[in-house]
């Protein structure tokens, strides 16, 4: 089996599974109980809290744990709606963010606030003029992801940040969840007030992340309940899950060094070995884009039908983001790039992660060459 679809999900690392177990069969104590069972959950749960606010160079108190990217972004967002909507009712986002962002700020709409959605070029960028133009005295909030999940193109946030610093009433929500472990951002520096993760992007397990709120930045909560991480973010925390998240994140900063250069590697091979296909045109830009994420067109396949046939030879990858792999519409992401509807119903994408290793790449190169012209002799 060949796994190209690591931006749906990863594979968890072993001993995060391990710890997992561990912390769920020994340490199963509800961190808010008094007793010494609780005291010992709520230890691991500090503990995780402050590993995952190194990581992120942050303080721990500005870590608060979630259940993934889809909760940090509505919290992000809905929070800030909520929190500030007395000061301005305007939200600016690109038009081409994940699901979880789009839905969240159309819900918002319906609600009464408006939102500007910023065009993107060619290569799937925002333009930080764009973005100047498009503030007003209302906004409160500028909503940007760090890496494109469906074709890897990373967004200037840096100059985003440097841009926001001169209006320090709007805050800045960046999803990282494709970001972690393969590209570097930092939310201080970049003066990033509110930041989601996942777990499960990085070999942790699914139903776990967290969201950075600066120091200072304020958010109404979602969820309504106990007290838990500080008031903000209701519900017995996920003990087991947030200390095999952190396990995770520290081992893959571990791998990074080595195993980045090797996923550059086989992102180059896997590009130079598509371009030589018939009918074949990549969406990913060679600059500004992530490493792990390879994005193309096949002339005249609809990319489901292509899925299949690899699926058949045991490569699995995958069309749009997962959250929206099953509606069988055209990417958003690539017909808001310019790319014709009929091409961006052909789209596939390849997404790697450390644990892939060149020979895969190569196989399945000659699948994907096998595939392509298997079909289109059946469709003369």
């Amino acid at each position: 089996m060949i796994y190209f679809d690591n931006s749906a999900t990863t594979k968890p690392f072993k001993e995060v599974l391990d710890s997992f177990v561990t912390v769920s069969s020994e340490y199963y104590g509800n961190p808010s109980s008094l007793h010494s069972m609780g005291a010992q959950a709520e230890k691991l749960l500090s503990q995780a809290r402050e590993q995952v606010s190194k990581f992120l160079k942050v303080k721990p108190s500005e870590i608060y744990f979630t259940s993934g990217g889809t909760e940090g972004n509505n919290l992000a967002i809905k929070g800030s709606a909520l929190l500030h909507k007395n000061r301005g009712r305007h939200l600016i986002t690109s038009s081409v963010e994940h699901p979880s962002v789009r839905s969240a700020m159309e819900q918002l709409e319906q609600e009464g606030f408006e939102v500007t959605y910023l065009p993107v070029d060619e290569y799937g960028r925002i333009r930080v003029a764009d973005l100047e133009k498009a503030i007003k005295k209302e906004t409160i909030l500028v909503s940007i992801m760090h890496v494109n999940n469906e074709v890897g193109t990373v967004q200037p946030i840096k100059e985003i940040g440097d841009l926001l610093k001169r209006y320090p009433t709007i805050l800045f929500h960046v999803d990282a969840v494709q970001s972690i472990g393969k590209i570097p951002v930092s939310l201080y520096e970049n003066r990033i007030d509110f930041c989601s993760i996942s777990a499960h992007k990085f070999h942790g397990l699914k139903g776990t992340g967290a969201i950075f709120i600066r120091e200072g930045a304020r958010l109404a909560p979602l969820f309504s309940g106990g007290n838990q991480e500080r008031k903000l973010r209701s519900g017995t925390e996920n003990v087991a899950g947030v200390v095999a998240m952190a396990k995770a994140w520290r081992m893959t900063l571990i791998k990074a060094d080595e195993g980045l250069d090797r996923m550059k590697e086989i992102q180059s091979v896997l590009r130079k070995g598509l371009i030589e296909i018939e009918g074949v045109q990549i969406h990913t830009p060679q600059k500004n884009a992530a490493p792990h994420i390879l994005n193309f067109s096949l002339t005249g396949i609809k990319s489901e039908v292509f899925i299949h046939s690899l699926e058949q030879k045991g490569i699995f990858v995958s069309t749009t983001s997962a959250c929206s792999s099953k509606k069988k519409s055209p990417s958003k992401t690539l017909l808001e790039m310019g790319v014709p509807e009929s091409l961006a119903e052909s789209a596939i994408r390849i997404s790697l992660s450390f644990q892939n290793r060149m020979e895969e790449a190569i196989t399945a190169l000659e699948a994907f060459k096998d595939s392509a012209n298997q079909l289109r002799k059946v469709m003369k």
